[in-house]
């Protein structure tokens, strides 16, 4: 439910709106030794002592049992002319979804900070204990209902995409409660590795990625990935779902030497295309409803 040939051009997060400093990341165009360049010495020395600290807070962490959980990923493509009453329509039934059916632990959902090339429009996240919760949830009813009464009508495209993982086995990692899941901006990387890449070549990039994002615990509350299973929907063949504290986290974190050297080395040799997208999570009460 809910293309492009083997040469990869580089496809980066793109900043918010508000934001004027671009990177490399974030502005494919813009050539390597010209992102160098528009990195201040001001800016590095504060990223270093960001990131340093990170580093330090993640040695000393003892490793924790985890758990399995999977996450479904669910994109649209509204109509341009949505108003907002039809939108918030659209977002609050199916943030209300959670309360009317069993198996939906965790939920957020917003617009999409900024264009992408495949113009999706909005985000819909949610996390599941078991792939048969998941299953009930895609044949629900009350689902179904939302879907043709109340996101369809509005939307002319919708791609879902999921897969399984892990996370620490305690219940605030598990269901994404607590004050660090109550605000934040959650980060969507898709991805569509070649298929000579499956198995250990991109089993081996995205534990690179994982490994660097375990690092910096200031910046991410979580972080997941895994191979989609979504039969209905095998356009990207990975997904990764990402919760930093703050746009100023998911920034430093974009624009860091590091991650950029994982983006360009590991991950973006071995993929047919890439889809990342952002969108804002306000404190629960104000989002929606």
């Amino acid at each position: 439910m809910l293309r492009q040939a083997l040469t990869v051009s580089p496809i980066f997060p793109i900043r918010p709106k508000h934001h004027k400093r671009f990177c490399r990341l974030c502005s494919p165009s813009i050539p390597v030794n010209a992102f160098s360049q528009l990195k201040g010495a001001m800016y590095m020395r504060h990223l270093g002592m960001v990131l340093s600290a990170s580093m330090q807070q993640t040695s000393m962490v003892m490793p924790r049992k985890k758990r399995k959980v999977v996450e479904h990923i669910c994109l649209l493509k509204t109509k341009e002319d949505l108003g907002d009453e039809e939108e918030k329509d659209m977002l609050d039934y199916l943030y209300t979804t959670q309360y009317q059916m069993r198996g939906i632990v965790a939920i957020s959902l917003g617009r999409i900070a900024d264009s992408n090339v495949e113009n999706y429009t909005h985000a819909v996240y949610m996390r599941f204990q078991t792939k048969e919760d998941l299953a009930k949830f895609y044949e629900n009813p009350f689902y179904l209902g939302v879907l043709n009464d109340h996101v369809m009508p509005y939307c002319h495209g919708l791609m879902n995409v999921d897969y399984e993982s892990e996370v620490e086995d305690d219940i605030l990692p598990i269901f994404r409660k607590g004050e660090e899941f109550n605000f934040g901006l959650e980060f969507v990387l898709l991805i569509a590795f070649v298929e000579s890449a499956y198995g250990v070549l991109a089993e081996g990039a995205l534990a690179s990625l994982d490994k660097l994002t375990e690092q910096f615990p200031s910046l991410i509350v979580q972080s997941t990935q895994g191979p989609n299973f979504n039969s209905g929907s095998q356009e990207y063949t990975h997904g990764v779902v990402t919760r930093f504290r703050s746009v100023e986290a998911f920034e430093i974190f974009v624009a860091s030497q590091e991650y950029e050297d994982i983006f360009v080395s590991k991950l973006q040799p071995l993929t047919k295309k890439m889809l990342p997208i952002h969108f804002s999570v306000d404190p629960v009460g104000t989002e929606l409803m």
